[in-house]
């Protein structure tokens, strides 16, 4: 029996056709999208929290957060010269810097580009200085071939220390600890050398450690990244997957036990160099002391 001319023969017509092109193109620009367009668009989060234990001196005192460059060859020094141009126009009064300056995977490592960190980092400016804890890819990669670049470049590493900036008497201790992914952390050393007065701000790379830091009860804000804030995240459902010792503080401001916590989606990518929903970042805190201010 002979088909009718008009009768749907369950091949492919062009409604479905155009259906499946316009799919095809629409996946093919997400692609483009996440791959070369979004991991280049740098956002500024800012934030303002007020520190119970914060002297009015300090009363909107600003800490610029920047987290896990992960330099290759992707993330130029040209491209991180902008990024450090951006950090300075936020004027701050501190530079944090919570790690993985490189990249390391079982197969290479970006270690060998750690030089090229160093010019587009020596410009950043700040009055108090730049501070930085390593990351697990630091470590891994060779924290002894990472270190000596960043002090060229004027950073000093808080690695299990305490450092503390004064406004006349007052003081706000900025703390460091080493890396939690490599167990390399020694909170006990850092509140030994920690003074029992005075806010403090706690540098940790990974999100998790705040599970610790939150618990001494010492702490008024730690700053971290390590998570990337998933890179890639899906409306409702977020990001499917974070690195080890990142929940439950993957992405954004948390509070626990009186202690804030803020976690980066950093500057860099690492695995499939993608973002989605999940732009690049530096983040500006802008210290508040609950007494008011005073001129400073």
């Amino acid at each position: 029996m002979r088909r009718r001319r008009n009768e749907p023969t369950g091949g492919t017509t062009p409604l479905r056709l155009s259906l499946r092109t316009a799919g095809a193109a629409l996946l093919a620009g997400a692609f483009l999208y996440a791959r070369y367009v979004e991991p280049q668009w740098v956002a500024v989060r800012r934030l303002e929290l007020t520190l119970p234990r914060l002297a009015p001196e300090f009363d909107g005192y600003r800490v610029v957060h920047m987290s896990d460059v992960h330099m290759d060859r992707w993330m130029t020094p040209g491209r991180l010269t902008e990024i450090v141009g951006l950090v300075n126009e936020q004027k701050p009064d501190l530079v944090a810097a919570t790690g993985d300056f490189v990249t390391y995977s079982p197969l290479s490592s970006t270690v060998p580009l750690a030089p090229l960190l160093v010019e587009p980092l020596e410009g950043l400016r700040a009055p108090d200085g730049v501070v930085a804890v390593l990351g697990n890819h630091d470590h891994r990669a060779g924290a002894g071939r990472v270190r000596p670049h960043l002090r060229r470049a004027g950073i000093v590493e808080l690695a299990n220390e305490v450092r503390t900036v004064r406004r006349g008497p007052s003081a706000l201790h900025v703390a460091g600890v080493d890396s939690l992914y490599m167990g390399r952390d020694r909170l006990g050393a850092v509140l030994d050398g920690l003074p029992g007065e005075g806010a403090a701000v706690l540098l940790a790379h990974e999100p998790a450690f705040a599970l610790s830091s939150a618990a001494t009860g010492r702490f008024d804000l730690q700053l971290s990244g390590h998570s990337h804030g998933g890179q890639v995240r899906f409306p409702i459902l977020g990001a499917p997957i974070y690195p080890r010792h990142s929940r439950p503080y993957g992405d954004g401001l948390y509070e626990t036990r009186g202690m804030y916590a803020y976690t980066s989606r950093g500057l860099g990518t690492v695995l499939s160099r993608l973002r989605a929903n999940c732009r690049p970042e530096v983040s500006v805190l802008t210290l508040r002391s609950p007494k008011g201010g005073q001129q400073r």
